[in-house]
This record gives structure tokens, sequence and C-alpha cells, in this order.
């Protein structure tokens, strides 16, 4: 199992002095936050895409490349690539190249976004949400496995005789995660390809999240990639800790209370019950993310946020040193107990390289789902 953190990106006023970074001193804090989490032992660093104020990752290709020559162990990934509003084709080319540049280290989560205003930006009907998900991953599957393309759809102009370069490392494309809060179709997407499925996991009750793995583990089943316990399933979590629970709260509250995401809303304490949000100590943040494998059965990529709402940089890289001393040694030894020898690990490149000699690679059909 994975555990590891993602940004949104945001540049927020700190409301305890209220100073606002520079973008200059949030991109670079983003990087001195991913170099730590590998320092501290995490597996994985997510960046966001974003192209609107107050958020700065509108290149997560170009950060995690930077990222890549500055570490050796860590798993680079996106929360979220945008499929409906970039170019199939330049994420082929653009993650294929950051595939290589960082030997592997790759994977890629693909979503909608939630800022309406992005779609007309590039030229797209956000009406369309959903259709372009899906057209433009099936091109976007289709350039990654095959050397030469021919494809026509209703979004783009078609290709003929294309070939997407660089072609994959090891003919392996990256690892695909579908990420959705909401939508059922985007559970399906990941389940008809026999992807991964990330579930956002953090401003909606588990009941919500629990529907939607149920329905893509279901689906996943059924379109013959395996058993629903085999499924790949990553969540989101939030998480602010201090070695005592009081001084968790009483740090947290005010970036809480005016936070943009959730600000000026239900109180913390509302929002931590009705919510995945843990605010306290190490054994309350264990405790409540072991109660996720109950919620959602075993699975294989944890991502906690926690540089947002105008946390300063220091907090967050002593909020990293606890996690990775205290908190996720224990959740790694606790979710191995009892875990079932036919649930898959994470997927890396060498595991998916691997499977592929192997011959276990096999490929979803060629209709696309939806259509």
């Amino acid at each position: 199992m994975q555990f590891g953190i993602f940004s949104v990106g945001d540049v927020t006023t700190d409301p305890t002095n209220g100073r606002t970074p520079t973008e200059h001193e949030r991109i670079k804090a983003m990087v001195a936050i991913a170099l730590k989490a590998e320092e501290v032992g995490l597996d994985v660093f997510a960046t966001g895409e974003h192209h609107n104020p107050p958020f700065v990752p509108s290149s997560p290709t170009t950060m995690l490349g930077y990222i890549a020559a500055k570490t050796e162990r860590l798993q680079l990934s996106t929360a979220t690539t945008l499929i409906t509003t970039n170019d199939p084709v330049k994420i082929a080319e653009d993650f294929a190249m950051l595939q290589h540049l960082a030997d592997g280290r790759v994977d890629v989560m693909l979503g909608r976004g939630n800022t309406g205003p992005v779609y007309p930006w590039f030229g797209q009907d956000i009406r369309q949400g959903i259709p372009l998900a899906i057209e433009n991953y099936a091109l976007l599957h289709k350039l990654w496995r095959e050397d030469v393309v021919d494809w026509e759809g209703r979004f783009r102009t078609p290709l003929q005789g294309f070939t997407s370069t660089p072609r994959p490392l090891d003919g392996v494309a990256p690892f695909v995660w579908h990420g959705s809060i909401r939508s059922p179709e985007i559970a399906e997407q990941a389940a008809y390809y026999g992807d991964g499925f990330f579930a956002n996991n953090i401003f909606w009750p588990k009941e919500h999240f629990m529907r939607l793995i149920s329905l893509y583990r279901q689906r996943y089943a059924h379109y013959g990639h395996g058993t629903p316990e085999q499924a790949v399933v990553g969540l989101g979590g939030q998480v602010f800790v201090r070695k005592n629970s009081q001084d968790a709260v009483r740090e947290f509250r005010p970036y809480f209370d005016v936070a943009p995401v959730y600000g000026h809303g239900p109180s913390l304490e509302e929002f931590m019950a009705e919510t995945p949000l843990t605010v306290g100590s190490p054994q309350q943040v264990i405790d409540r993310t072991l109660e996720f494998r109950e919620f959602f059965g075993d699975y294989q990529r944890q991502l906690f946020l926690m540089d947002h709402a105008g946390l300063p940089l220091k907090t967050v890289l002593e909020q990293l040193d606890i996690l990775g001393e205290e908190v996720v040694p224990v959740l790694r030894k606790e979710f191995a107990k009892d875990r079932p020898a036919g649930v898959p690990d994470a997927p890396t490149h060498a595991s998916r390289l691997a499977a592929a000699k192997a011959g276990k690679g096999a490929e979803a059909p060629e209709t696309p789902v939806g259509a």
C-alpha cells in the first residue's frame, strides 16, 4: 500500500498574521514539501492542476519533472490532470516524456475538475463534461498503446497515421487513476478499462464515496478484470496532527474557519463528524484512517491533503515529520494485517512491466465506455 500527500497549490492568506505568500514562494514551497515527503519515507507526491487564481500549479508535468530530478524513490502523480480541457495528444506526450525522465516513477490521475470557467478558456463546453472525459480518455488510452493511430471523434480534429512521441517507457503506459467526487460515469469508466479509481474522500460523508467505490468494484469485476476485491482503489484524506489533540484543534481552527473551501460554514467539530477530516493526535489520525478499510475495503493508495488554507511551510513540514515518523509506519503495519492474499499491491512501473512480460497485461475492448 502506498502513502503520500497531494497538494491543490492554493495561495491563501495566513489568517494568523495576514501574510499572503507570493506565487513564487508557493511554487517553491510545493517542491520543498515533495522533497520532504521522500525524506520522511512517504511513497507519493501528487499535484493538482488549476488555471485560475488563487492556485499556482497550471503545469503539473513541469513541476513533477523538476521534482523527479531531485528525488530517487518518490512516485510522482497528479491530482488531477484535466482530461476534459487538455488535448489527449498533449497529455500522452507530456506524461510519456515525464515517465522517461523519472525512470518510470510516474502515474496520472484524470478528472474533469471543479472550476466551470476553465472549459471555455480552453474552447470546451462544460455541458459536455462527461462525453469529453469519455472520448478524450479513449483516445489517450489508444495513443499510449498503438504506435500508429487513426482516429475520429466529436471534440477534436481527426488523426491519420499519427504517432505520439516519445513512446511510453518500456512499452508500458503510465498507470491511470480516474478521480471523482460525485460521478458514477467516471467510476464506470475506470472499471471498464481496468484502471484505478480515486475517491476524493474529503468534503462528503463516507456513505457517498462508499456508493461510488462499490459501483466501481462491481463493474471492474463485470468487465472481467478480476474480483471486486482486486479493483485498484485510492483515497484522499485530510489531516492536521500535533502531539496532542488539544494543540491540534487550537492551532488549526483559525485556518479552518476562513479556508476558501469550507470556511464560514459548519464548525470544525461538525465538519470532522460528517467528513473524513481528522484534526488531532497521531493516534487519532491512525484510528480514523484505519476505519477507511471498514467502509471501502482493502485499498492501494492513501493520499493526505496537508498544505492548504494558508498553513505556513514550516508548519506543513512539521506535519510531515509527524506523519512519516509516527503515523504512516503504524498504518503500514496495521493495513498489512489480515490483508487477503488476492488483494493487489499498488501498481508501479516495475510491477506492470513484469505483468506485461508475463502476458498478463490484457487490454480492454476497443469500444469506448458509454458508446
